[in-house]
């Protein structure tokens, strides 16, 4: 048996600062050394996270796919699959989990785990789709178990699935230094709400601002309410236009995209998830690690997360916006009751949620798919 790292390769839609790119970089700059070998496969052009993985010394390849149509990206990735010759393959995101189980069938790669993330309820073809070409994957990892329970609504056996949920990084968060958030606007001594995400209609955030609007209406508080959303995307305008109509822009912020959110979680008073569909959200494991008090839509991953009333407030992502005020309301007014849910959560997140133990649930369906340890081929 040698004793030579196992070459790992990885393959992900893109390297843009979102969940899933994020994962993929905090697992592959963990990996052990003298154990793997990895290199990271990019189908769109360089993202910004492709930095990340230049400082942790992770070789980076980039396949410019110019459009949905730009099939030639398989054969791009074949290859460099070829040249790599690596013993396994490990895909995150639809694009990258579909493109990198032909690549690695089309170059001869001997094994091939897919990553899942998200269940997206209007996109259930390509659920079906990733049924579809199953027989090239040896196995599927699913970030949540909501995420699991729908691939065996699928037909998918219990044994082709394994839950390995996100991690975060605790210290970073529970330690950051606070934000001034005078610099975007938001006065001192004021009660501030705050949510992070894509500006995209999977994040929820016209409803979110529909239920700050009815929590401003209601405020029994001298102190005022402020909205910051951290995030950009295609849904800009239609919210400056909804802040706009609602008479809320001096109390309602889109900051746009941040280089480091920790900060301004420590400097707010309470986290908002108001997504409409997740898979685990990371941002709100951030929000706990925080120290945050957090509201979140029952969406995928959130049960796994928050325990109703105790780590936090759920409430029915089918329900009414003013269920969501009324949530928000009840944490901003009653700061006892805010205070335990945050310090459980927080210690909820610290005790089951690291990273060294997501790395571990990777390396083990890794070290069993392959049928030897790490660092030794037969």
């Amino acid at each position: 048996m040698s004793d030579t790292p196992t070459r790992i390769a990885f393959c992900i839609t893109e390297l843009d600062p979102g969940g899933a790119e994020r994962a993929l970089v905090r697992i592959v700059s963990g990996l052990d050394r003298d154990r793997w070998s990895p290199h990271v496969y990019c189908l769109a052009e360089r993202g910004p996270l492709a930095d990340d993985l230049d400082a942790a010394n992770v070789p980076v390849t980039c396949l410019n796919v110019r459009s949905n149509r730009d099939v030639g990206v398989i054969g791009r990735l074949t290859r460099a699959l070829r040249e790599f010759q690596p013993e396994l393959l490990q895909t995150f995101m639809f694009h990258g989990n579909l493109v990198g189980r032909i690549a690695a069938w089309w170059a001869g790669v001997p094994h091939v785990v897919a990553g899942v993330r998200v269940v997206e309820p209007d996109m259930r073809w390509r659920m079906r789709l990733d049924r579809w070409t199953n027989r090239l994957v040896d196995h599927t990892v699913c970030v949540s178990r909501a995420v699991a329970d729908a691939y065996l609504d699928l037909g998918y056996g219990e044994d082709q699935l394994t839950v390995v949920p996100n991690g975060v990084d605790f210290e970073r968060f529970a330690n950051a230094e606070p934000a001034d958030l005078t610099t975007f606007g938001i006065p001192r001594n004021s009660h501030t709400i705050i949510s992070v995400g894509r500006l995209h209609p999977q994040k929820g955030f016209d409803r979110l601002i529909d239920a700050f609007a009815d929590v401003t209406a209601r405020a029994t508080v001298d102190e005022p309410f402020h909205l910051m959303i951290v995030g950009e995307g295609p849904e800009r305008q239609m919210l400056e236009s909804q802040i706009d109509r609602l008479g809320l822009n001096a109390h309602v912020h889109l900051i746009g995209r941040q280089p480091e959110t920790a900060p301004l979680l420590r400097a707010t008073d309470l986290f908002v998830l108001s997504s409409r569909w997740e898979g685990m959200p990371n941002v709100l494991l951030e929000a706990m690690a925080a120290g945050l008090p957090c509201v979140a839509t029952n969406v995928e991953g959130v049960a796994e997360l928050i325990t109703d009333e105790k780590t936090g407030l759920c409430v029915s992502v089918d329900g009414t916006d003013e269920l969501l005020s009324a949530a928000i309301e009840r944490l901003i007014t009653n700061t006892t009751f805010a205070g335990e849910i945050a310090t459980s959560g927080q210690a909820r997140v610290r005790e089951a949620f690291t990273w060294e133990q997501t790395i571990q649930g990777f390396e083990s369906v890794w070290e069993r798919v392959l049928g030897h340890p790490a660092g030794g081929r037969r």
